[in-house]
């Protein structure tokens, strides 16, 4: 009876937007209303609904809440992984990216695929032998946990909110073009969705909406760059010579270095890129729904094939979005630009080649593809909150599951309500470069703690501490200081830090940090931290001692 209500007072709340929608200033350009897409978009929202409802039932302790209990299969894990990291970033980011720059979108394509080769070789089976809900159950295994644990949970939440803002901003655009709505009013209702999701659900729904997303977007993109290439024969030369022909920077999109002509950016970029997806706390958390570290690498390699295959799609989707989608004047605004900007050329893409239906399908798959993602990050942060400083570092281990989990619910509602905030303010910022943020963040602060943990015997907690901290700050203050923030954001002329791209500065400095500060350490302890190693070593890789997620 509460998921009917509450299904009435989302279809009510839709109507009601969109008639403030038709009511708001007359100069906004409104867009048709699109039945079919509106149709296609409530039956997502009502069939993950259920999901969330049926998940809120089978949810009977912690580890249900966090790890879905560890019963996920190796397969269904990775199409769930694979549904969790092709976000909006990969989708409508990437596909914009190439849509403007041409060859250029391609580098950010590449920089997310191959970081899974680090994941599949160095960390998934280590991380699940040794972990129970989060990566700080690694990071902090032989260290001391109260500092290392408040170290991964604030680089955790940092990560967790700049890559949110990435996924809010597309879901504004998407139910701004969809619905005609304010793009305020847009992000208010997306944040309040992820809300309710993540609360009731919990992993085991998460879960679910990831992989039947995953279907649905590989699905999609498929038909779409399918439509594409059959409209040229299946010759990717005739396509590349119709978007020279069309795009305004002509034979230029078909080279590098237009988008970044820097080898220190581009290496920055790649760094963070490669490095940070192995540092993503969402992405990790997933290894703990699976009952073993064999289900670990089964997940990592379907994941890796899912995940190329897409981004293989997303260069023709861009493509093809520069030839049907530019060309075509019912796409564009009267100011010359892309209507709902270029984050929006694969939706009209999907109009370009299938119609409305299609339209409809791919904004619910895109919607879908957001609200996977940012289930998973709002879970990964409300777990750091939850599981590591509520129950490891204030209750030191004796925190009662029922407390853990409502502190886990409370936390994702002050998630929403920072996501909903910030997707306002970076409204025009491209999501595909957001991200990007995200990783650098992550790759300087997480990953150096989770690699060095795992694989050199030296690290101490006071290393971790300070390489983790000034890593993460680097990056951050880097980022504020650069000309995304301090020139478009905070309106100044120009930057103090030059780069938009800090990840080699901050990744560098990170390990050096932990390197210097773990040799120079003499206290006691850390001669103990440096003898634990050869056990968790022989734990991380043979599994021996390591218990199922569910017992832990």
């Amino acid at each position: 009876m509460k998921s009917v209500v509450f299904f009435i007072s989302i279809l009510l709340l839709t109507s009601d937007l969109a008639f403030a929608a038709d009511t708001v200033n007359g100069d906004v350009q409104q867009q048709p209303v699109n039945v079919t897409a509106i149709a296609m978009f409530l039956l997502f929202v009502v069939s993950t609904l259920i999901i969330t409802y049926w998940a809120a039932r089978q949810m009977r302790s912690a580890s249900d809440f966090y790890a879905a209990g560890g019963n996920i299969t190796g397969f269904q894990n990775g199409l769930a992984i694979a549904g969790d990291y092709m976000s909006a970033a990969s989708f409508l980011g990437i596909s914009a990216l190439v849509f403007a720059s041409g060859f250029d979108g391609l580098i950010y394509s590449i920089g997310f695929l191959v970081g899974w080769p680090i994941i599949l070789f160095l960390i998934a089976e280590r991380l699940r032998n040794l972990g129970k809900y989060t990566f700080a159950d690694v990071a902090s295994y032989r260290l001391e946990q109260k500092p290392i644990r408040t170290l991964a949970a604030t680089g955790s939440l940092m990560v967790v909110i700049i890559y949110l803002i990435a996924q809010m901003v597309g879901a504004g655009k998407l139910i701004q073009l969809l619905f005609g709505l304010d793009y305020s009013y847009a992000v208010i209702f997306v944040g309040i969705m992820m809300i309710l999701y993540v609360s009731f659900g919990g992993m085991l729904a998460t879960t679910w909406v990831q992989i039947i997303k995953a279907i649905l977007l590989l699905s999609g993109a498929s038909f779409m760059a399918f439509m594409v290439l059959l409209m040229f024969d299946f010759s990717f030369e005739a396509l590349f010579a119709k978007a020279v022909e069309v795009h305004s920077n002509g034979i230029s999109i078909m080279a590098p270095g237009g988008f970044i002509s820097n080898p220190i950016d581009a290496i920055s970029l790649g760094l963070a890129l490669m490095l940070g997806t192995a540092g993503l706390p969402h992405i990790l958390m997933r290894f703990f729904t699976v009952s073993d570290a064999k289900e670990a690498r089964k997940s990592v390699f379907y994941a890796t094939g899912f995940i190329g295959y897409f981004y293989i799609l997303t260069f023709v989707i861009g493509f093809g979005a520069i030839v049907l989608v530019s060309t075509n004047p019912e796409f564009i605004d009267p100011n010359g630009g892309l209507i709902g900007g270029n984050n929006m050329s694969a939706v009209h893409l999907a109009k370009a080649v299938g119609g409305d239906a299609f339209l409809g399908f791919i904004s619910a798959v895109a919607f879908a593809t957001i609200l996977a993602v940012v289930s998973g990050l709002t879970l990964a942060g409300a777990s750091a909150v939850s599981h590591d400083l509520y129950a490891n570092v204030i209750k030191k281990g004796h925190a009662d599951e029922r407390n853990e989990i409502r502190v886990s619910k409370i936390t994702s509602v002050i998630l929403g309500g920072v996501a909903i905030a910030l997707g306002i303010l970076f409204e025009n910022q491209n999501i595909a470069y957001m991200v990007g943020l995200a990783f650098a963040i992550a790759a300087s602060a997480n990953f150096p703690i989770i690699f060095l943990s795992m694989f050199w015997k030296g690290l101490t907690t006071r290393g971790a501490l300070f390489g983790g901290f000034i890593g993460l700050f680097t990056a951050v203050i880097l980022v504020i200081l650069g000309p995304i923030v301090w020139v478009d954001i905070l309106g100044n002329a120009e930057p103090i830090f030059p780069s938009i791209y800090p990840a080699i500065y901050s990744i560098c400095l990170a390990f050096f940090a932990t390197w210097f500060f773990s040799i120079t350490d003499k206290k006691e302890s850390s001669k103990l931290e440096k003898e634990n190693f050869d056990a968790q070593f022989v734990r991380s890789m043979t599994g021996i001692g390591a218990d199922d997620a569910s017992a832990h």
